[in-house]
């Protein structure tokens, strides 16, 4: 695949036109007032379907399951050989105008839903599964510690504890998308049975919201990203069955299972740093057009054309890499974690690098909101630290190459 199809720009225009109309005019609201994005959001997924085929996956799925069949599927239910196209076509799209909606809703359909459709049991599936792929419910993935970050694993102090049949969980997790308005929280944490914790097993829990003893705080503030609302969670003594612990056995890969999400969420990232850098890269052509100075428009001037130039190359590269997730996801095959990561420090980093030659190309103008590359540019930091900072990227990609994991 080199190029969008027919099929694709007409999916492509009409999801476009649906963001200049649903969101372009309510961004202001949406990056800085209360407004949360999740009925936008499910505005756009029923407009084109998406909900009806994540229905009609999640079914055929259950189907096959519930008769045996263990085949290969992906986290979303589906046995692979799809069109990835109809999931990254609205990521690029939005993150045009809107990037935090897209983490709010990746999160929610994406890693949430994951996390139970490839670990979880039929019964499972089928009681939270569901509702978080058509994002009737809200979904959380909560891994995050204050005191973890990188070290997700070795620094984690959220414990799970048997209590005859039943479980107490407590701990707190934070950076958590949609942590504040989750209605379904997959809670990872590690058993504690009077042991080392690094030796503990890695557990993983489904939560509703509400449950005695879970607390939810309100939205956090933070740099960019306003769209997607992050919060804490807090678990004191929240009391749970065997039927919400994922795969209801303790000795599930649970590590495994939290690492094949961590490759779901790095190759999301080209997807997203693509529709930055699309709009950086328009909205710099017109200006390079427009603005005046010395006489002539500043496209002209070569240093000007250099950074047009550059950010044309980083669109073409991330763009090839979309374009092959794109076809490694028709023929059923997903990224290793050390491809997964190289993916993401690239797009990433030339998110970032973008960004800031666009601020920098529209000087002055470029540091005030009312421009949107300031926007652009603030949002674009955080795919440098979430899912891996860059440095954990270079660490998986550099252990692979020497056969060190």
């Amino acid at each position: 695949m080199y190029k969008w199809s027919d099929e694709h720009v007409m999916v492509r225009d009409a999801i476009r036109q649906f963001v200049e109309k649903e969101i372009k005019p309510n961004l202001e609201e949406l990056e800085h007032g209360d407004t949360p994005p999740y009925e936008v959001l499910r505005k756009l997924i029923r407009t084109f379907g998406l909900d009806v085929m994540a229905a009609d996956r999640f079914k055929r799925q259950i189907e096959k399951e519930k008769a045996g069949d263990t085949s290969r599927r992906d986290a979303s239910g589906d046995g692979g050989g799809g069109d990835g196209s109809l999931m990254m076509i609205p990521i690029i799209e939005l993150c045009r105008y809107c990037p935090g909606m897209v983490t709010a809703m990746g999160v929610s359909m994406g890693l949430t839903a994951a996390a139970i459709m490839s670990k979880g049991t039929v019964a499972q599936k089928e009681r939270w599964a569901l509702d978080l792929l058509t994002m009737e419910k809200i979904g959380a993935w909560a891994i995050t510690e204050p005191d973890s970050g990188s070290d997700a694993f070795g620094s984690m102090k959220s414990t799970a504890r048997r209590d005859g049949d039943e479980y107490l969980l407590n701990g707190s997790k934070t950076f958590i998308t949609n942590g504040p308005y989750a209605d379904t929280i997959v809670f990872i944490c590690k058993l504690d049975e009077g042991n080392d914790p690094k030796d503990r097993k890695v557990l993983s829990f489904v939560l509703d919201s509400g449950m005695p003893g879970l607390e939810q705080s309100k939205p956090l503030r933070k740099m960019g990203m306003h769209s997607s609302p992050t919060g804490q969670l807090f678990l004191t003594d929240v009391r749970v069955g065997r039927d919400r612990l994922i795969g209801e056995t303790e000795d599930g890969p649970s590590r495994s299972g939290a690492k094949d999400t961590f490759s779901m969420e790095r190759t999301g990232v080209a997807a997203m740093a693509l529709g930055i850098v699309e709009q950086c890269l328009e909205l710099s052509l017109d200006y390079a057009r427009t603005r005046v100075q010395f006489g002539k428009p500043i496209g002209e001037f070569q240093l000007i054309q250099l950074k047009l130039a550059k950010m044309e190359v980083a669109r073409l590269n991330i763009q090839n890499l979309v374009f092959r997730q794109i076809e490694m996801s028709a023929d059923g095959v997903g990224m290793t974690l050390a491809e997964a990561s190289a993916c993401k420090l690239y797009s990433a980093q030339s998110a970032m690098d973008v960004a800031l030659e666009a601020v920098q190309l529209f000087g002055g103008n470029g540091y005030m909101a009312e421009y949107q590359v300031e926007q652009l540019a603030r949002d674009a930091k955080v795919l440098q630290i979430y899912a891996g900072t860059d440095e954990i990227q270079v660490s998986q990609i550099a252990r692979s190459l020497l056969g060190a994991g």
